[in-house]
């Protein structure tokens, strides 16, 4: 899958170890590696099987889509694909996103 980042911070976060161990300690900057190996691996979304791969909901369900790193923190992305894939009822149709764009890595339960 390409994977494509929200912001240059995110880029540098994702792409420099050093950056994950400073700013999400040791444990999920491994973590986070591992994730990125299987997004890069996946065809589409609905490939991903670790991480606890899932659709958010509440306020981030504009079409966003999450995997656990360690604890409480998260790696989320939404569709890069243009158009992006949706249903009649508008919805993120996952199992045909090929592109994705990383907008969060954190605990968005805080």
């Amino acid at each position: 899958m390409d994977i494509l980042f929200a912001s240059a911070a995110l880029e540098r976060l994702c792409s420099l170890e050093r950056e994950g161990k400073k700013q999400l300690g040791d444990r999920s900057a491994k973590k986070l590696r591992t994730r990125l190996a299987d997004l890069q691996a996946a065809s589409r979304v609905t490939d991903l099987i670790a991480g606890r791969p899932h659709p958010l909901k509440r306020d981030r369900l504009g079409g966003q889509f999450a995997l656990d790193l360690d604890g409480g923190l998260r790696l989320v992305f939404e569709s890069a694909n243009d158009p992006v894939p949706c249903d009649a009822a508008g919805h993120v149709i996952w199992a045909q996103v090929t592109e994705i764009r990383i907008v969060y890595i954190g605990d968005y339960h805080d």
